[in-house]
């Protein structure tokens, strides 16, 4: 059973410019494994923790570093949830993270599907 979907897309160098003008924001918004990304894919990672936000009915007080997208080639990105996230994950019964990323002509996107199994 479908729980939520998520979407969003993000303005890549818009994104890039938020970042520079905004130094600590990377810092708030990205665990330091991401940090190391190229900049098309934090836009995306950005995107991305926006659907799984969306996805879960985005409650006040989720916090950015609950929730990290990890991509693994030739695979599916992935979604490693602790904290405030996991804990609203739980509360709605999801069980599974279905994610798409992708990062083309100045955007980058992500859907996000939250699955309840029962």
């Amino acid at each position: 059973m479908i729980v939520g979907v998520g979407i969003d897309v993000v303005d890549v160098a818009r994104f890039l410019a938020t970042l520079e003008r905004t130094p600590r924001l990377a810092e708030r918004l990205f665990t330091d494994v991401e940090r190391d990304l190229a900049p098309a894919s934090l836009a995306a990672r950005f995107a991305a923790k926006e659907a799984i936000a969306k996805a879960l009915g985005a409650p006040a007080g989720m916090r950015w570093h609950d929730a990290t997208v990890a991509r693994v080639p030739g695979a599916a990105p992935t979604v490693d949830l602790t904290g405030t996230v996991l804990a609203r994950a739980r509360e709605l019964g999801v069980d599974r993270w279905h994610l798409s990323i992708s990062h083309d002509a100045g955007i980058a996107s992500a859907f996000a599907v939250a699955e309840r199994l029962d």
